[in-house]
This record gives C-alpha cells, structure tokens and sequence, in this order.
C-alpha cells in the first residue's frame, strides 16, 4: 500500500499507535484532519506518518501533550533559533532527573520496608503492612 494512502489501521499499526490515540491526536489538533476516501474512510499521507512518529517518539522520551505541541510548532519554522527547543528540553530533563530522585528514594524506602520482614508469620503481625499503614 503506497504511503500516500493509509487508512487509519495502517496508520497505528505502521507507528505503532491506538486508532483510538490517533482520533485524540486528531481531535486535539496535534495531527491534521485527515482527507476522506469516496468511501469516507480517513486517509492519511507521508506527512501524517512522518509527523505521528515525531509525536510517538515525543511521548516515548515523557514530553507531555502541550510540550509535543510546542515542538510541533517550533519544528515547522526551520528557520527559527533552536533556544526554545533547548528551553523545553532542559525543563524535560530537569523534571525526569527530579522523578528519577524521587524513584530513587521510593526504592530505598521499599528496600528498608521489606527488610524489615522475614516472611513468616501472618498477616496480622506483616511488619511492612505496619510500615505502609498511616499512624
């Protein structure tokens, strides 16, 4: 099937991505409405695929919606500095590297949880159900 005529099936499965998440995408404005076949079908061309996987690859890496919009939109002026994508980049990377943080001490306090339990007993004694329950 040429790429200039996907139908939406082969849309998600060529991107790898829920027909359902491509009527989002479009509902909200991050994919164009697509043309519609005789048969009113949606149709999608090389652009669509192209710009559906910048949105994939977008999501993959956590940019949120409003962030992928705003890539979206500075990547479609070639000629403007990149500052603004370097600007949405860093404060990306600042909030995974917080989560990470975050993560991290989730871990050792779960570690620290479950070494407190030797794995008998009964739940009405589970030192790690005591250690989860509010005081």
């Amino acid at each position: 099937m040429p790429r200039d005529d996907l139908k939406i099936g082969d849309l998600g499965r060529a991107t790898g991505t829920k027909v359902v998440t491509i009527r989002y995408y479009e509902k909200i404005g991050l994919l164009p409405a697509p043309d519609r076949s005789v048969g009113n079908y949606r149709t999608y061309d090389a652009a669509a695929l192209e710009r559906l996987r910048f949105i994939r690859r977008c999501r993959d890496l956590g940019f949120s919606l409003d962030q992928v919009r705003e890539l979206l939109s500075l990547a479609s002026d070639v000629a403007r500095p990149c500052a603004e994508v370097d600007k949405i980049t860093a404060t990306h990377l600042a909030d995974v590297e917080r989560k990470i943080t975050d993560l991290q001490s989730l871990a050792q306090e779960l570690r620290r949880i479950s070494a407190t339990c030797n794995g008998g007993g009964t739940i009405s004694n589970c030192r790690i159900l005591d250690a989860i329950a509010p005081d």
